[in-house]
């Protein structure tokens, strides 16, 4: 159980302001994030320059230098979106660190703790290293997060700016190289600061021998050794003890803040010397990939029912992914990765990832149809779930089968991996009913649930059809693609559509997806045409299926169209185009301990209390957000939300109450790239989330080697009635694993539980596991989830407090809600 002491200073960190490193949230001084997107900026401009002048090309910095204009000198404007989507990811595991390591001192390099907090970088590198060796970007992005913040941390905690060091201390990434002349524990490094003045609070003589020190902090207790000086801050209790005061230098006004400048700015020469020292090992080119900035960024996932009745798919597959490989190589569209997972029953898997086009040509070309079991059912979801776990964020995922899941019960994990990852899920399914009144077929209505939530479409076609639906894996294969409208009618009710292009906009389709619906389209120009014209006024309609494709006539769409849809069965309308344009989201949790800053969640948000967003903008300084909305998916409950600009593109999305069911997220914005006029542009997301009354909250640290276990304890928590609540735990390697099936907990109450997980002995270091932990309440209508990325690795690293900082994120999460009410 912790210390009163420690929920007493969380409830008082959570009501004021405090530091424990450079801030997250801040309008004036610099932030982890900004630190780390400065590194990551001119890193990757001296990149793309070395690469420029290998090719005999010439290559200017861009001023000012931004994701999108190093995104357009780098020749890759399209990948502007993912690029700053990394930067993100990274950003965000580094602001994690301060929550899930705040008990942990060589994560921010207090209490002097100079060579373990060196051991906390030099672990971490070899760790970015291994995994880009292994083509594992996504955990790599992970534990370079990690590692840059305490690498920041050091210049912030240390007097290694008051010792006159303006440059980076290139010991602490170099682990054959010695960290001397450290005050060892009995020499008085501090001496108490005047009233609020701490200017002059270090000894002379600490100054004078260059002796490296750092502050003391506790959230617990006032000790810290004789003479030693402390962090600082009004929540650091060893402040108040002689000699008082501190040395931080995490922002303006922090006791050292005069030289919060200078520590931020040798932070960011620090990082850009970790990033090149990664670099140098991993080669530009996969350090680009890591950096998510390439001339191409697609990823083409195909998931494959490979039991006999499959024949024809496979050879159509064969077809269009040779097609696609062919028609876009050199150009932005050509994929840099290409996925493969098959399935059929009893079997599924292996996931296959390569980044050569011959040979996944050659993987699919070499899949034979056979078997597929008695019973009509194979093992799809199972396939979809590797896809899920091992695609990079964001992916869009194909599955072709004929045939229903024989394993629903994944069903609430591909959710779960849906809606962590936003990947969109399309099925392409040639078990069409043969009927002389066109229904849909039930057997399909899990792929129908889950590609709607995904933003996709379930489309069912027969055999001899199919190679008229593949178009849509050539449509959506844009790195520059956009989701301009998305919403599902079930039931089904005649409805009118408005959907605003913007003039940044090309490409525009139109998908309607159900069971014979009638709709009419109209331009901005005012022209309509009907879904019983295939070629009219406004452009050419396509019917297959179930699905049917509008591909306008005028190259320039700009403007309001209109789309009014009547059908007796449940029908999806989406709309897309392709535009740098663009914006994604975080569902996040903003604490004020240790200081104001926000927590990612792999999980659905609470239903109790304020949801809120981190919405990231491409597509240029010129473009702002003026409005976000949660739009409900099958319905018309639209919720506006508060905005918050954070800079660089990011802004804060509050919502005190979000739809009951399933919704999406609409944000409408102002492009003032011209100077005549304003353009107006909206766009949706694709994902649908839905808010819980269930929460999963779990924590991963530590070091997990080949052929041990590993524990991550998990907290589930409940907003409304209590019983017996289901677990289900899966990890994509299927190693063996021990958790509880169920857990009892009372009405608004809590339970833990731990998932202890056996990597086997001849492991790959560097094996990357996605966990998935999902808790299901007891009438099964409700659940939530926590998706966690492990990996197994060599070695050991140090040693962390994972019982304290599960505890202290519950004690946060808790704290939090009570400020909100």
């Amino acid at each position: 159980m912790i210390a009163n002491s420690v929920i007493v200073a969380a409830v008082l960190l959570l009501v004021q302001p405090g530091a424990l490193a450079f801030q997250v949230i801040s309008r004036t001084s610099l932030t982890h994030q900004e630190i780390t997107m400065s590194a990551i900026l001119q890193t990757t401009a001296e990149v793309c320059k070395a690469r420029a002048e290998q090719q005999g090309q010439n290559f200017v910095v861009p001023d000012p230098l931004t994701v999108e204009s190093l995104a357009a000198a780098c020749s890759s404007p399209e990948s502007a979106r993912n690029f700053r989507s990394v930067i993100n990811e990274v950003a965000n595991r580094n602001a994690q660190v301060d929550v899930e390591h705040v008990f942990d001192e060589e994560y921010h390099f207090d209490d002097e703790s100079f060579l373990r907090g060196r051991d906390v970088i030099t672990s971490g590198v070899d760790t970015v290293k291994a995994n880009i060796q292994q083509q594992n970007f996504e955990t790599a992005r992970e534990r370079l997060g990690e590692t840059m913040h305490t690498l920041q941390d050091f210049y912030s905690h240390s007097n290694w700016i008051e010792l006159g060091n303006r440059s980076p201390f290139t010991n602490l990434i170099r682990p054959n190289l010695p960290i001397d002349n450290i005050a060892d524990r009995n020499t008085p490094t501090c001496r108490s600061c005047v009233g609020d003045n701490c200017d002059n609070n270090i000894l002379d003589n600490i100054i004078a021998e260059k002796k490296l020190t750092s502050g003391y902090f506790s959230l617990t207790s006032f000790s810290k050794p004789d003479g030693k000086c402390s962090h600082g801050g009004t929540f650091d209790l060893t402040s108040r003890t002689e000699p008082t005061g501190g040395i931080n230098k995490d922002g303006f006004g922090s006791e050292h803040g005069s030289l919060h400048l200078q520590a931020a700015n040798a932070a960011i020469s620090a990082t850009s010397e970790l990033l090149e020292d990664i670099r140098a090992s991993a080669g530009d080119n996969d350090f680009l990939r890591l950096m998510g900035i390439s001339q191409t960024f697609n990823v083409l996932s195909i998931v494959i029912d490979t039991s006999e009745s499959m024949a024809d798919d496979i050879v159509e597959v064969r077809r269009i992914t040779s097609f696609i490989i062919d028609s876009t190589n050199g150009t932005a569209n050509e994929p840099s990765d290409y996925i493969l997972v098959p399935f059929n029953d009893p079997d599924f898997g292996p996931l296959t990832r390569t980044t050569d086009a011959e040979e996944f040509k050659r993987l699919i070309n070499a899949i034979s149809p056979a078997g597929g079991g008695t019973d009509n059912a194979e093992m799809s979801l199972s396939g979809l779930w590797l896809a899920l776990a091992g695609a990079p964020l964001r992916s869009g995922i194909f599955v072709f089968t004929d045939a229903e899941p024989k394993d629903v019960e994944l069903r609430s994990t591909v959710l779960a991996l849906i809606e962590s990852t936003k990947s969109t899920v399309n099925f392409l399914l040639t078990n069409a009913r043969s009927t002389r009144r066109p229904l849909s077929n039930p057997l399909n209505q899990i792929y129908q649930d889950l590609a709607q939530a995904s933003g996709g479409q379930a489309i069912e076609v027969t055999k001899d059809t199919l190679p008229q639906a593949t178009s849509i894996i050539e449509d959506t294969s844009s790195p520059a693609l956009v989701t301009l409208f998305f919403a599902v009618r079930s039931p089904p009710k005649a409805e009118n559509f408005s959907i605003l292009v913007d003039s940044s906009v090309t490409n525009l389709t139109i998908y309607i997806t159900g069971i014979s619906p009638t709709f009419t389209i109209t331009s901005p120009s005012g022209l309509s045409q009907s879904s019983t014209e295939a070629n009219g006024a406004v452009g050419t309609i396509q019917t297959v299926g179930n699905f049917q494709t509008m591909r306008p006539n005028n190259q320039n769409p700009t403007g309001l169209w209109k789309i009014s849809v009547n059908s007796s069965q449940p029908y999806s309308v989406k709309v897309i185009g392709q535009s740098l344009t663009d914006f994604s989201f975080d569902v996040v949790e903003v604490v004020q301990v240790p200081h104001p800053a926000f927590m990612v969640l792999a999980s659905r948000p609470r239903t109790s209390g304020n949801v809120t967003l981190l919405l990231s903008v491409t597509g240029g300084d010129s473009v702002k957000l003026t409005e976000v909305a949660a739009v409900e998916t099958m319905g018309t409950e639209t919720i506006d939300g508060s905005l918050e600009e954070l800079g660089n593109g990011e802004y804060l999305a509050t919502f005190t109450t979000v739809p009951r069911g399933s919704f999406g997220i609409r944000v409408t914005g102002q492009d003032n790239s011209t100077r005549s006029s304003q353009t107006s542009f909206q766009r949706y997301s694709s994902t649908q989330i839905r808010a819980s009354n269930v929460s999963v909250t779990a924590v991963a640290n530590g070091t997990w080697t080949p052929g041990s276990t590993f524990n991550v304890p998990f907290t589930v928590e409940t907003s409304q009635s209590g019983g017996s609540f289901s677990i289900t735990v899966r990890n994509n390697r299927l190693y063996n694993m021990t958790f509880p099936s169920s857990l009892v907990i009372g009405n608004g109450g809590r339970a833990n539980g731990t998932v202890t997980l056996t990597a086997p002995s001849d492991t790959p270091s560097c094996t990357d596991v996605t966990l998935t932990i999902v808790a299901t309440d007891p009438g099964a209508s409700d659940f939530n989830y926590a998706v966690l990325r492990l990996s197994v690795v060599a070695g050991v690293g140090p040693a962390v407090s994972l019982s304290l900082s599960l505890w202290f994120i519950m004690i946060v999460s808790f704290l939090n809600q009570i400020l909100h009410l």
